[in-house]
């Protein structure tokens, strides 16, 4: 059984601005980036373990075509919390603070 991904609230956002982003430029490549994204979040999901390492228990998987990284943890088996769905370019870390309620 594969574990449950939920997104901080604020990576939620992230993910949704990034999308706005795209779609302003084309449908086409937003929908590319929605693909994209779950396509990352799945390959979390099953192989969680294989993401980079970040920080301590924090791992990273980058988007392939899009210059974005999920930051996660994986909590225990049956969950990993997705912290952040940050540009590749923006400061490293910015959300090392977030915490889950």
């Amino acid at each position: 059984m594969h574990p449950i991904v939920v997104f901080h609230r604020l990576a939620a956002r992230e993910y949704r601005q990034a999308r706005v982003w795209y779609r302003r430029r084309s449908p086409a490549a937003a929908e590319r980036f929605r693909d994209e994204v779950n396509r990352t979040v799945k390959r979390i999901s099953d192989a969680p373990m294989e993401g980079g390492i970040f920080r301590g228990t924090i791992r990273w998987r980058r988007t392939r075509r899009f210059p974005y990284l999920l930051f996660y943890e994986l909590v225990d088996s049956s969950l990993i919390r997705v912290y952040a769905v940050a540009h590749g370019r923006r400061r490293l870390g910015y959300w090392m603070r977030r915490r889950f309620p």
